[in-house]
């Protein structure tokens, strides 16, 4: 079977829950802590990620959403971690609501923490099927001012696109360590907006010009099923 990747977006409420969730930052494959999932079984690559306002696109950052990312061996390892993980099962009373992206890599390029952990099956993409990517970055630490004076209009430029159905920023630490997940209605939908958008196309000539990343990854991804909800977004076309 073919390796996959899920994306689960996490919404804590209560105050309690928060506190739970932050605290379980330091505790996830990646970071120098002991962990609870290090040695999960097909787990080949995740990371937990807090989120700022605005979305996940501003420095304030947002106590209540988080996201997982794990990149497993095959969909079997994938489902046998969110039915019976003692980590999951604990994470599941403490939530408000999460949705969870199953998705397969169809082309990607770049490192995450000097990794390629996604294997891209590009056969199996489909420009008028819906599509999924992340994005992430390490921003050098004299870079940092000038790459967040730009951030914010480049963010909220992606709502405009009538085929953009969800986007979030997320990132493994504040600041510097940044990725995004969105979802678009189509592979074309997406193109469009990475070429043609204003916006876009401006940041990306002035991240090549002034060499904000220390290091940058782009993954476009298949859906193959979605789980859950988020907020009041319809999911409905990606199931």
């Amino acid at each position: 079977m073919s390796q996959i990747t899920t994306v689960t977006l996490l919404r804590y409420r209560s105050v309690r829950a928060k506190a739970w969730i932050f605290t379980q930052m330091g505790l996830m494959p990646g970071f120098p802590f002991p962990s609870p999932l290090a040695g999960t079984e097909g787990l080949l690559f995740g990371r937990l990620m807090g989120s700022g306002a605005d979305n996940g696109f501003g420095l304030k950052p947002n106590f209540g959403v988080y996201a997982f990312m794990g990149h497993w061996q095959d969909r079997a390892a994938a489902d046998r971690f969110f039915a019976a993980h003692p980590w999951w099962r604990g994470n599941e009373k403490q939530l408000h609501e999460s949705a969870t992206f199953y998705l397969e890599a169809t082309m990607t390029h770049g490192e995450w923490g000097g990794q390629k952990p996604f294997v891209p099956q590009p056969d199996k993409h489909d420009s008028a099927a819906p599509v999924a990517v992340i994005t992430r970055a390490t921003i050098r630490a004299r870079k940092l001012a000038d790459f967040w004076r730009y951030v914010p209009q480049t963010s909220a430029s992606v709502y405009e696109h009538p085929e953009r159905k969800l986007s979030i920023g997320v990132g493994e630490y504040p600041v510097f360590m940044q990725a995004t997940f969105s979802l678009w209605t189509s592979g074309k939908a997406m193109r469009d907006f990475a070429y043609k958008s204003k916006h876009h196309a401006e940041v990306v000539k002035l991240t090549r010009e002034r060499g904000w990343y220390k290091e940058e990854m782009f993954t476009r991804f298949k859906v193959l099923e979605v789980k859950g909800k988020w907020g009041d977004t319809d999911l409905s076309a990606f199931r």
